[in-house]
């Protein structure tokens, strides 16, 4: 059941995160910043519940290339029409991201820490 729910969780993350990236010129600041919000939870959710010992190293390794390319979101920026869309849905992906990728990192330190 929580593997499930941490299923969703992932999905309806980045279902939010392209909603915000495409939507954040036309959206309330309020609103924009719950949705956040939303993303930061569920991306504790994913990294508690979906994210097993033996898969922390790969999803360590493609966090940490999202988290990147959300922060070099200006050279998206460039693509003629459709870059300022493509740029602000990597960094709200990046935000979805780094919280799974904080607790994944913490779970994979304690782990090393008992052994």
């Amino acid at each position: 059941m929580a593997k499930k729910m941490g299923e969703w969780a992932f999905i309806i993350g980045v279902l939010i995160a392209i909603v915000i990236g495409l939507f954040s010129g036309s959206l309330e600041a309020n609103v924009q910043g719950w949705l956040v919000l939303l993303l930061v939870v569920l991306g504790l959710i994913v990294g508690l519940l979906n994210v097993t010992a033996t898969e922390s190293t790969p999803f360590l390794i493609a966090a940490a290339a999202l988290m990147l390319t959300g922060l070099s979101g200006d050279t998206l920026s460039n693509i003629p029409r459709i870059g300022s869309y493509l740029s602000s849905i990597v960094v709200q992906i990046a935000v979805f991201v780094t919280p799974a990728a904080i607790v994944v990192a913490l779970k994979a330190i304690q782990s090393l820490a008992k052994e």
